[in-house]
């Protein structure tokens, strides 16, 4: 069983930034791939980032987050970071940790929301 809590959340005006931390723990977890996903209201929940680990890291971005945000861990702290940069107020959501099981993304966080003022 893994288990992940998300933090970092909060009011930011746009063109500003946040960071998202995902404190992993249980067994297995630092071998499997960790994501960040976000749903805004009224809307779907959709795939933000993630990051495999294999030998060597693997990070995957939704092309609406690339070159503004960054997936990376921390292995002595056991945390997966989402750096948000020149966020925008269409990137307000609430945004969820996840760990890959075997076949799907099976364990998920509470999720932090993030806001973002025009």
């Amino acid at each position: 069983q893994v288990q992940v809590v998300e933090s970092g959340g909060g009011l930011v005006q746009a063109g500003g930034s946040l960071r998202l931390s995902c404190a992993a723990s249980g067994r297995g977890f630092r071998s499997k791939t960790l994501a960040w996903f976000r749903q805004a209201p009224g809307k779907e929940r959709e795939f933000v980032a993630a990051l495999t680990w294999s030998g060597g890291e693997t990070t995957y971005y939704a092309n609406f987050v690339k070159g503004r945000f960054i997936i990376s861990r921390d292995n002595a702290k056991d945390t997966v970071y989402l750096q948000m940069n020149s966020l925008k107020p269409e990137d307000t959501a609430v945004y969820y940790c996840a760990a890959r099981g075997t076949y799907d993304y099976d364990y998920w966080g509470q999720g932090t929301q993030v806001t973002v003022s025009s």
